[in-house]
């Protein structure tokens, strides 16, 4: 942790032109590939609280930590809730991987305690409809000023036909045939919807556990490391999987509220909302994730990223796949 704080307060020494000095370093939160610590950093006789978001290698980042740190800044220039970023390092040797600063915010990120606090306050639909606000914002911004880094279907490929790519490589990745999720695969290749008509930045993992909210709502909107260029439903989607409920399953959107709220603040912001296109992604987005969880398993059982984290994740394809059949059953017998 000493070597940390000396890193840290170098770093933010140069950029800022000042003496720095870090204390009270402590970890916030763990996600399966991202350690994010906060800390307080003093100087010219001023302390602020501050977090680092720290990748352990390289190797496991999904897209470059800078162009992350690049769409949040500008996703943050355009009103959307998220904490502000002072700078990123890619150099590994400063503090032992690639790293971006920001604020930190106060708040409950942890699911179970999320659901409790919005239980307690009464506030899940207004959460949602922030929620829905901020993605509309997101949406308004013009594509072709997202970073170079950010991913983006090829040139005369769309974002639904790059999905089922996507998910045809994954399949193939797997360390043992899963029947019913080639089922799944099969009925989104016959479902397929039409390609939006505009492609938009999209932050892709906006869920319960990746925003921190308290008694007055909305505070933040965090982990931007799968934002790309895409297709606006698969954002309004995501946070609707059954997985990003736990167990409030009566409760569409991230177990904290109904449906309607969201999408109608969605549409006040001047969104446009495609019911048919939502189902669709809903459903390839549960499949996604049960190969996504699948491929963390892997690689811990393979030694590319051995963590707790990742090898819990195998035992929790199952539960994606009877979500998956579920959805894709005739009415009267799917998840709503």
């Amino acid at each position: 942790m000493s070597a940390l704080a000396d890193g840290l307060a170098r770093w933010l020494g140069e950029r800022w032109g000042m003496t720095v000095t870090v204390a009270g370093l402590d970890q916030s939160s763990a996600g399966a590939r991202r350690t994010n610590l906060g800390f307080d950093a003093t100087a010219d006789g001023v302390t602020r609280r501050l977090a680092a978001t720290i990748l352990p290698t390289a190797d496991i980042q999904l897209i470059d930590l800078g162009a992350e740190a690049e769409v949040r800044t500008l996703a943050q220039a355009n009103g959307v809730i998220t904490p502000f970023i002072h700078g990123a390092c890619l150099d590994p040797s400063v503090i032992g991987g690639p790293f971006f600063v920001s604020d930190f915010v106060t708040g409950e990120s942890v699911p179970r305690r999320v659901l409790r606090l919005v239980e307690q306050a009464g506030n899940g639909e207004r959460i949602a409809a922030q929620i829905a606000d901020a993605l509309a914002r997101l949406h308004a911004v013009d594509p072709a000023l997202a970073p170079a880094g950010l991913p983006r279907p090829a040139d005369g490929v769309g974002p639904i036909a790059t999905a089922l790519g996507g998910v045809r490589d994954s399949i193939g990745l797997l360390l043992q045939p899963e029947p019913a999720l080639l089922y799944g695969l099969r009925w989104l290749e016959a479902n397929r919807p039409d390609e939006p008509a505009r492609r938009t930045i999209v932050h892709s993992d906006v869920r319960t556990g990746n925003v921190i909210v308290g008694a007055d709502g909305l505070r933040a909107i965090l982990d931007w490391e799968t934002a790309k260029v895409g297709d606006p439903m698969e954002d309004l989607a995501w946070p609707c999987l059954r997985m990003w409920r736990f167990r409030n399953d009566d409760l569409l959107v991230g177990g904290i509220s109904r449906i309607e709220p969201y999408r109608d603040a969605y549409r006040a912001a001047g969104g446009a909302w495609d019911q048919d296109r939502f189902e669709w992604w809903r459903a390839l987005g549960t499949l996604r994730w049960g190969l996504g969880l699948a491929n963390q398993a892997a690689q811990h059982l393979d030694g590319r990223f051995r963590t707790i984290v990742m090898a819990a994740s195998g035992r929790r394809v199952s539960e994606l796949t009877w979500d998956l059949l579920c959805l894709i059953t005739p009415p009267g017998g799917r998840i709503d």
